[in-house]
């Protein structure tokens, strides 16, 4: 019985100009193996090629993501920082507001999730201790202050222009408060007025403050005598800080200083 014959692959090597060719017979299955491993290999290759690009890429954007670390890192430390200056200012304006005797923050709509100021109120120099809670008509000083009235009543017909009010001067920012309880029924701004607030009173009495450099009240809201509707200011028609203090009654102007108490000079 005969063995089965081996198989060879002659490989022949022939160099240009040479005589002779030479060869080198190798085992079928020598061949075979050397194949599959040079297929293997050339995969090897083409595959750490493939993945060597992006491993080189990440490494190259290694000191970039350092360098945006440290950039990310200083802009934190800079808002610890704001943060705490932040809190030292809230701080100072919670001192500054309880100084003031309370929230200097206009009233908002009902529903509004916005922070909602509640009364404050305070008395005048020489004035009662006690402020009327509700409706009432204007009986009390509009200021904390007596400030210095620097024009007065000027009627029609007397050849100077007409001025139905008082002038009060007083510093920017003077809490203006309601001289009686009612409600409000106009704020805006006016060219002669500027930022001003009307307030209706019983009796049919109105009062009028002009010149605010903020307003706290709103059009249709309740207030009480001695709440604070603002401050004042120098808007609209005016050369300096003061408040338009106006009385009317039954839609015409009148002196306020009989109703506060005061003799007119």
């Amino acid at each position: 019985m005969s063995s089965t014959p081996r198989r060879f692959v002659t490989l022949m090597i022939h160099r240009d100009g040479a005589l002779k060719s030479p060869s080198i017979r190798v085992p079928l299955w020598a061949a075979r193996t050397l194949l599959v491993f040079g297929i293997v290999l050339a995969v090897a290759v083409v595959l750490g090629t493939v993945t060597h690009g992006p491993v080189v890429r990440l490494a190259a954007r290694v000191p970039l993501l350092e360098r945006e670390i440290e950039r990310l890192q200083a802009e934190n430390a800079q808002v610890r920082d704001l943060a705490a200056r932040l809190g030292e200012l809230e701080s100072r304006y919670e001192q500054v507001r309880s100084m003031l005797g309370g929230d200097l923050i206009p009233r908002r709509a009902q529903g509004d999730s916005l922070a909602v100021a509640h009364p404050v109120l305070a008395r005048a120099p020489d004035a009662p201790q006690h402020y009327e809670l509700g409706p009432s008509p204007p009986r009390h000083w509009p200021l904390d202050e007596a400030g210095v009235v620097t024009r007065g009543q000027v009627s029609m017909g007397t050849g100077r222009e007409a001025h139905p009010g008082l002038d009060i001067a007083v510093p920017t920012g003077t809490p203006i408060r309601a001289a009686g309880g009612g409600i409000v029924t106009e704020t805006g701004d006016d060219v002669e007025y500027g930022r001003f607030a009307l307030i209706e009173h019983p009796d049919g009495y109105q009062t009028l403050y002009g010149h605010a450099s903020r307003l706290l009240v709103v059009a249709g809201e309740a207030v009480n005598a001695g709440q604070v509707i603002g401050l004042s200011g120098s808007t609209g028609r005016s050369t300096a800080p003061h408040l338009h203090f106006e009385a009317r009654q039954g839609g015409k102007a009148i002196d306020p200083r009989p109703l506060l108490g005061q003799a007119p000079s």
